[in-house]
């Protein structure tokens, strides 16, 4: 049993509103207050992080409530972060942020600047620096720069390829000279939608 509900209640605020401040759905933040649903490592930390007491007293693994201040000088702090949903298959016709496309929460550096986050299947990028498994984190925007790697949805998949826009055609191009452009034309661009712009991605040392 976690110590959530507590945490909040001395905050006296609702869960409505301890879910906004958080910046996850509601109904997520329902679950883990009831124990109903489980939080990811990254989710605790956020948790930790806003009520001001460590992920082991959340968790009542320890009854040691704040986090030991000052940071040793050979330690680089992490930047400041925030919480952003991971989406996962795009069920037709909602909106990319539907609860039904969120599969987890991560968190992602402030300063990106970004809204949502994709994980990278596949090797079609890897000349961007970009491997299977990485985390890309999005910029929810309608249209993106020549040239610029772009979230696109193809067939209710979100796919990361580098965006040209040409008066007659729309070329995705992959960063990974082994596979070819994809180019679309005319009725095709119907099914063609620029999700937003890539503007960060976290990854493992290779």
């Amino acid at each position: 049993m976690n110590r959530i509900k507590q945490l909040r209640e001395e905050k006296q605020i609702s869960m409505k509103e301890a879910a906004a401040r958080i910046g996850i759905p509601y109904t997520t933040y329902v679950g883990y207050e009831k124990g109903e649903r489980e939080p990811n490592s990254e989710m605790l930390i956020s948790l930790a992080s806003f009520f001001g007491v460590t992920v082991d007293y959340l968790i009542r693994r320890s009854d040691i409530r704040n986090p030991v201040s000052g940071i040793p000088d050979n330690i680089i702090p992490f930047p400041e972060m925030k919480t952003v949903p991971l989406i996962g298959d795009i069920a037709c016709g909602t909106p990319i942020l539907a609860e039904d496309n969120i599969v987890d929460y991560v968190k992602m550096p402030k300063e990106a600047n970004g809204t949502f986050a994709l994980r990278c299947k596949g090797d079609s990028m890897i000349n961007a620096r970009i491997f299977d498994g990485d985390l890309v984190f999005v910029r929810k925007q309608p249209d993106v720069e020549n040239g610029e790697i772009a979230a696109v949805l193809i067939d209710n998949e979100a796919t990361l390829k580098k965006v040209y826009k040409y008066p007659d055609k729309l070329v995705l191009c992959p960063c990974n000279p082994l596979y070819e452009d994809f180019v679309y034309r005319g009725e095709e661009l119907k099914d063609i939608h620029i999700l937003g712009k890539a503007v960060a991605f976290t990854s493992y040392v290779r």
